[in-house]
């Protein structure tokens, strides 16, 4: 990962009551996740089909961007369905890989110390928020958990928010959003939140991204002291 030069992002934290964070890539190492879609899942997939993994791959790269940003993209179920392959088992093959990144929990526990709700907010199909739960115990220093499956909007579409709201009330002018897609950081934007935070560097084998649209941390330990 490259080093961060820039100063980190200011937060007014006598502003913000309520911190919405994203799972994967956010508060999960995203290497999980890239290596099961771009080396796991076509090496069974391969497999199954009795090809090469160049040839598997492919054929799933098109299927995939096809509906990236959609429910489906993130759906255990979809994705079963889709490749013949029982999806939750191979998440499973290589759960040792899930990891959480680096003073997270820190944070979390600084969060608490200043009396903020803590809330994940996520697109991750509610069998990979258990099993990840399961390997991190990070469950316990969250107030709440909003699963994008069970409001039947991903996070980038026009309408999650307020569908959020409908189960957890919050104020966008008082409220931080953390989260490693830019394209879900602009839909907050157009919803009116006040405070957004991107996480440049979401997959620890992967260099840490320029990102000059959304003010933005590589580590929470950027804005650790701060709010200490």
């Amino acid at each position: 990962m490259s080093q961060r030069n820039d100063p980190a992002p200011q937060l007014d934290w006598a502003a913000i009551d309520t911190v919405f964070l994203d799972m994967d890539g956010t508060l999960l190492d995203l290497n999980y996740d890239n290596h099961f879609w771009l080396e796991h899942v076509p090496q069974r997939y391969a497999d199954k089909l009795g090809v090469s993994l160049a040839e598997a791959k492919d054929a799933l790269l098109p299927k995939y961007r096809r509906i990236q940003g959609t429910l489906d993209w993130y759906c255990v179920d979809h994705w079963s369905r889709e490749l013949g392959l029982d999806i939750a088992l191979l998440k499973a093959e290589v759960e040792h890989l899930i990891a959480v990144h680096p003073f997270v929990p820190d944070f979390l526990d600084a969060l608490a110390a200043r009396g903020k709700r803590r809330v994940l907010v996520t697109n991750a199909h509610q069998m990979s928020i258990d099993l990840k739960f399961r390997r991190t115990r990070l469950g316990g220093r969250l107030e709440q958990v909003i699963c994008a499956h069970d409001l039947q909007l991903a996070k980038e579409t026009p309408g999650f928010w307020a569908r959020v709201r409908e189960v957890e009330p919050f104020d966008p002018a008082r409220t931080l959003f953390v989260d490693d897609n830019l394209d879900v950081l602009r839909a907050a934007r157009d919803y009116g939140f006040r405070w957004l935070l991107a996480v440049s560097a979401p997959d620890s084998r992967a260099p840490a991204r320029a990102i000059r649209e959304f003010p933005a941390i590589a580590r929470f330990s950027e804005i650790l002291p701060q709010l200490r």
